[in-house]
């Protein structure tokens, strides 16, 4: 069991062979580290022994994480630029395994001081007069990390701190430090904070970080407090924002040692990484399909019709991905009522169908250009034709699919649809010559099941229409029908 410290946050409970007093912790060799030297050694130790070093971040291994590499062994604050959903908060936030998994404080002190380092007249007062018998506490990695999103309300008392005036009512002296209530900042102390959007913060409160990341120190209501923070500053924004003069003060941005910049998935292999990892799917989507997905969202990116300057955020994929499981789950709810006669329920496998509703569940995850306004579906619609048609190329190129087309004459159609049962679409395509190999090619194996089976057939009637080998039509039912030359 975990002791819990906040809502949702359960930290787990130190072992009980770590030191317990100072005396002990002198008496075990321990070493006072400053968050960068320990940055810097654990990450050393992770590249000599082949450990990942960045667990769960995908597709930047040649690019962006040399250069935070880089940033964390010359001790550098750095700040990560790049349009939404590109990963920047979740690179940002692995940073926190670099640390110690322990690291000993002295209990109660606002500031996590460490007992062989401390900072305040209390703490230091504290163990002049305890000595060797002060009590160590210890401090888990994952509680060491304070992150901030940059708001237009977001005020210097939240991340420096600000006079309190009680403390003041108690005969306490404006110069004493037990008067100031500290910040987010500041009660980061010995970790790892984050600013994410800092464009965003108000000029006056970016001023309020200077001293934080040069002098190592911090202002309250113009009274200097010399309290040498040890800290290891991140920050997030978006380039446009960055880089235009008035969104962020000079002298914070020359503060900063590192200036790194993101970017989204460079090839489709990392987009798919990227969807089979993050998204959280309550169906099987076949590989095919999430081939197409992952092609739809790169072609929405470079889309002439979308604002380059936004971006389309890798979560747009998984969303689509996590929609599209969504319908073949509903299909399989709303077909269950033929199990209970006797018959086969349906399994909740995508297809390709299934993929039309997220042209209008996520288009408020793209911003259009201007001339665009009341076309969105339609040009979503158009980019998912073209990555559904791509997919088929990719997949099924040079294989003989006369079998499909010669088994729709013209007095002939094959009727799928959303609520189509898997063995309803099979039992009117029969036996078709090429059907195993094009089952293989799209990755469902030699024994797939019905929804597999089924799944991989629409695919094909679906590619031969887009490649205008098969005519299709849509009923007032919302019903696909396939049949005759396109």
């Amino acid at each position: 069991m975990g002791r819990v410290t906040a809502p949702n946050q359960v930290l787990p409970v130190p072992p009980a062979d770590l030191p317990g007093t100072l005396g002990a912790l002198r008496t075990g060799g321990h070493q006072y580290r400053t968050v960068k030297q320990e940055l810097r050694d654990n990450l050393l130790a992770r590249m000599r022994t082949g450990e990942d070093r960045f667990p769960g971040i995908v597709g930047y291994d040649d690019t962006v994480l040399p250069e935070v590499e880089r940033a964390l062994l010359a001790g550098h604050d750095m700040v990560l630029l790049g349009e939404r959903g590109q990963g920047k908060t979740r690179l940002i936030r692995s940073l926190v395994a670099l640390l110690d998994e322990w690291t000993p404080v002295i209990p109660g002190s606002a500031l996590n001081e460490h007992p062989l380092h401390p900072l305040t007249p209390a703490s230091r007062a504290l163990v002049a007069e305890a000595g060797d018998d002060l009590a160590v506490g210890w401090l888990h990695r994952s509680a060491r990390y304070g992150e901030k999103l940059a708001t237009p309300d977001t005020s210097v008392g939240d991340l420096v701190g600000d006079v309190d005036p009680i403390r003041l009512a108690q005969g306490r002296t404006l110069g004493d430090p037990e008067t100031i209530h500290f910040g987010l900042v500041p009660r980061t102390n010995r970790g790892i904070f984050a600013v994410n959007e800092l464009p965003d913060l108000a000029e006056r409160i970016q001023v309020a970080l200077l001293n934080v990341l040069e002098e190592r120190d911090i202002q309250v209501r113009g009274y200097q407090l010399r309290l040498p923070l040890d800290l290891f500053l991140v920050a997030s924004a978006n380039p446009e924002d960055y880089t235009n003069r008035g969104r962020i003060i000079t002298p914070l941005k020359d503060r900063f040692g590192a200036e790194i910049r993101t970017h989204y998935p460079v090839d489709l292999e990392l987009e798919l990484a990227l969807v089979r990892q993050e998204a959280d799917l309550v169906a099987e989507v076949p590989e095919h399909l999430l081939e197409v997905l992952a092609r739809f969202a790169r072609a929405v990116r470079e889309s002439p019709s979308v604002d380059p300057r936004s971006g389309v955020s890798a979560r747009f994929a998984i969303a689509a991905a996590e929609t599209v499981a969504a319908a073949a789950l509903r299909r399989s709810g709303l077909l269950a009522g033929a199990a209970a006669d006797g018959v086969r329920g349906e399994a909740p496998v995508a297809r390709v169908g299934d993929a039309v509703s997220v042209t209008s569940t996520l288009r408020g995850k793209v911003e259009f250009e201007s001339g665009e306004e009341g076309r969105e579906i339609e040009i979503l619609a158009h980019l998912l034709r073209t990555a559904t048609a791509e997919t088929f190329r990719a997949r099924l190129a040079g294989l003989d699919l006369s079998g499909f087309t010669a088994l729709v004459a013209e007095d002939t159609v094959i009727e799928t649809g959303e609520l189509v049962a898997s063995a309803e679409l099979l039992r009117q395509v029969g036996t078709v010559p090429g059907l195993a190999k094009a089952l293989d090619r799209l990755g469902l194996g030699d024994a797939p099941t019905p929804e597999q089976a089924a799944a991989g057939v629409e695919f094909v009637l679906e590619g031969l229409h887009l490649t205008r080998r098969l005519g299709k039509d849509v009923t007032e039912s919302g019903r696909t029908v396939y049949g005759g030359r396109g």
